[in-house]
């Protein structure tokens, strides 16, 4: 079997399967990069591909791309040699080969004093002003998805007890409580800014000066605007206000366990990658217990 017709052949039976097409292309992408490393090679065939073409070709692939591009096109080669394997009974030359799990990115998150600029700039006087603080606070707040943000109702606000009832994904219920200053600045949009608003009966907790729902684009392009005004130079998203918000937890003091329920992660993993802001409280607590991490006890020399 000609490589090319091996590919075609590949790529269809992704398409039968109903994989997304961005994943399709993806993977033409990367197969198209093996067949021209094979072509150079003289092989034409996939049948004739061995362990140690493999092997050069994955290094070359390591000099060449960095380590998640290099995973990307590794597991579309390993992945087409599965299919031909179980399709035409080929034997398969990447059962060896390793792709490693792409490293998780830390997430970039502000930190308190810069959540402080941020919430500061708003003048609370001004209805427009009021409202953008709402919605920021609630985000940051209670560590709120953009879209759980924007799909706010009334009736899952209860300001007087001080908690929110959020259906998250997977139609998973949550109760946040709502912090002090939060609640301060949604109870006086609440009863100035909505009322003030109102066009006609809706539950939506946040309406814009037209009466009407907010959008994921209207919260992302006014806190753009509201970094630049707050002079943070740091790439801040709605979402990364709620990576805040989980990191702020654990930094104080928060069980992982606890923030995971408050996130409405499924699963701890996922809430784990903010336990590296952790490390400078774990070193304070050693520094004040153990005794050689205290200058009050033992010197290098033990004495």
């Amino acid at each position: 079997m000609k490589i090319d017709n091996a590919v075609k052949d590949y790529l269809f039976s992704l398409s039968a399967e109903g994989k997304a097409q961005h994943t399709i292309i993806s993977y033409s992408h990367d197969l198209d990069l093996y067949k021209c490393f094979l072509h150079e090679k003289g092989i034409d065939d996939p049948a004739k591909v061995n362990d140690i073409i493999i092997d050069e070709f994955v290094n070359k692939l390591n000099k060449k791309y960095a380590s998640s591009s290099s995973a990307r096109i590794k597991t579309a080669i390993r992945n087409f040699h599965r299919f031909l394997s179980f399709k035409y009974d080929m034997k398969d030359p990447t059962v060896n080969l390793s792709v490693s799990k792409r490293e998780k990115r830390l997430p970039i998150y502000a930190t308190v004093d810069e959540i402080e600029k941020l919430m500061c700039i708003f003048n609370d006087e001004i209805p427009q002003d009021l409202f953008d603080h709402a919605i920021l606070e609630s985000i940051y707040g209670m560590g709120l998805r953009i879209s759980e943000c924007c799909s706010l109702k009334t009736n899952q606000v209860n300001l007087s007890d001080g908690f929110v009832k959020i259906l998250g994904k997977g139609n998973k219920e949550r109760l946040i409580p709502i912090p002090t200053k939060t609640r301060n600045v949604m109870d006086a949009y609440f009863r100035t800014v909505r009322s003030l608003w109102l066009k006609k009966n809706t539950n939506q907790f946040f309406i814009n000066h037209l009466g009407k729902p907010i959008y994921s684009e209207y919260v992302e392009k006014m806190l753009r605007n509201s970094i630049i005004k707050a002079g943070i130079d740091k790439h801040i998203t709605p979402h990364k206000l709620r990576h805040s918000y989980a990191t702020h937890l654990l930094s104080g003091g928060a069980d992982l366990r606890v923030i995971q329920e408050l996130l409405g992660h499924s699963d701890i993993s996922t809430t784990e990658i903010y336990t590296h802001v952790d490390e400078d409280r774990i070193r304070e607590t050693y520094r004040k217990a153990h005794p050689l991490a205290n200058e009050r006890g033992l010197n290098k020399n033990g004495k």
